[in-house]
């Protein structure tokens, strides 16, 4: 493909940043500037998806992002990611350990009475898509009266810090696969790192997944709920909470928390088959950071529909790793998209030159 130098766009490129920064700030007189707290918190559900498709768990950076790209969550995700690939990496923290969640919401479809019972926390899943026009005019007093009735109403001593595993009972009946030994697992595939070479491991694929964007994840898994290769899956569990950063002690050498990361595990049922001998469910898996139980949940299905495509040959796209995992990154995606605005004036050129060509040997074919 041939491009071409062009002279003289430093001013009409000087000049774009400009006008796009002024279309942030051209009702100045009615508008304050967001802070990264309001972004954070306000728009947290925007922010998870940034935080989860740039591949850095970074609040501040993330919101700074969002204002940023002016709230387009794939720009926002790249200028995260940018950033990201100019970090040094210091250390590598110990593999985290999800059932010490401190879980904020957690479901179960699969069963109605699970181990510590069923946490709805906080969901639009029950509530009506009509607008609330009280938060047109929402004052700052309205704003904070919230916060402070529910924390008032709250009693954090009734909530247990976290919640056994729901697949831990089907496995302790014999109707999940045990979990293979952490000695026998093969280092984890660092996809920041190598690149994607097909065959590829499981955790390769869970890697991509979770940096994927949630409507492309979205619109894969789709295809497989609505039946191109259905593995009819059941949401054995779906958590949101705070993980636990385990790193070693520089000293000691022990394991010490150094903080934690907001994450959405899910891990859904799918259709049996057989394991040493007998038969029993098997499990897909998601995890993502932030609050982005979609993506979590179309992330699980994949899994399990791409582990079907590696053992057996892929019968739909969705059973496909090459297909599936060369097409949800967003970022990858929007840069392949918008390379397209750049300058194709030589491509473009060739192209109507063959054209008139071909059209005046047409016609002098025609006239003979």
């Amino acid at each position: 493909m041939g491009y071409v130098a062009i002279k003289g766009g430093s001013h009409a490129i000087e000049g774009s940043k400009i006008a796009f920064d002024h279309l942030r700030t051209k009702k100045s007189d009615s508008s304050a500037p967001l802070d990264t707290d309001t972004i954070e918190h306000q728009l947290r559900l925007l922010h998870s998806r940034v935080i989860s498709e740039g591949g850095i768990y970074h609040p501040r950076l993330a919101s700074l992002a969002i204002k940023q790209a002016q709230g387009d969550t794939l720009e926002a995700s790249f200028i995260l990611r940018a950033h990201r690939s100019t970090v040094p990496r210091l250390a590598e923290t110990d593999a985290l350990d999800t059932s010490n969640m401190r879980v904020t919401r957690r479901i179960s479809s699969a069963f109605k009475d699970i181990p510590g019972g069923q946490m709805l926390g906080a969901t639009t899943d029950y509530h009506l898509r009509l607008f609330r026009m009280d938060l047109l005019n929402e004052s700052p007093e309205q704003f904070q009266a919230i916060s402070k009735s529910w924390m008032e109403d709250l009693n954090l001593d009734s909530i247990p810090d976290t919640f056994p595993k729901v697949v831990e009972a089907l496995r302790n009946e014999g109707l999940l696969a045990p979990l293979e030994k952490q000695k026998n697992q093969p280092k984890p595939f660092d996809i920041t790192r190598e690149p994607l070479v097909f065959p590829l491991p499981r955790s390769a694929a869970l890697s991509t997944l979770a940096r994927g964007e949630q409507g492309g994840l979205l619109a894969m898994a789709y295809t497989n709920m609505r039946g191109y290769g259905d593995i009819h899956p059941t949401v054995a569990e779906l958590r949101v909470g705070y993980v636990p950063v385990m790193m070693p002690h520089p000293i000691t050498g022990k394991p010490m928390e150094i903080g934690e990361v907001e994450v959405t595990e899910c891990e859904v049922v799918a259709m049996y088959e057989q394991q040493d001998g007998t038969p029993v469910f098997t499990l897909g898996y998601g995890a993502c950071f932030g609050n982005n139980e979609v993506k979590a949940i179309s992330m699980a299905i994949l899994d399990r529909a791409l582990q079907q495509g590696m053992k057996h040959g892929p019968s739909n796209p969705s059973e496909d790793p090459e297909f599936v995992l060369m097409h949800v990154d967003g970022i990858d995606s929007m840069g392949f998209c918008t390379h397209y605005k750049m300058p194709h004036y030589v491509t473009f050129q060739s192209d109507m030159d063959r054209l008139r060509a071909t059209q005046e040997k047409q016609s002098m074919e025609e006239t003979l």
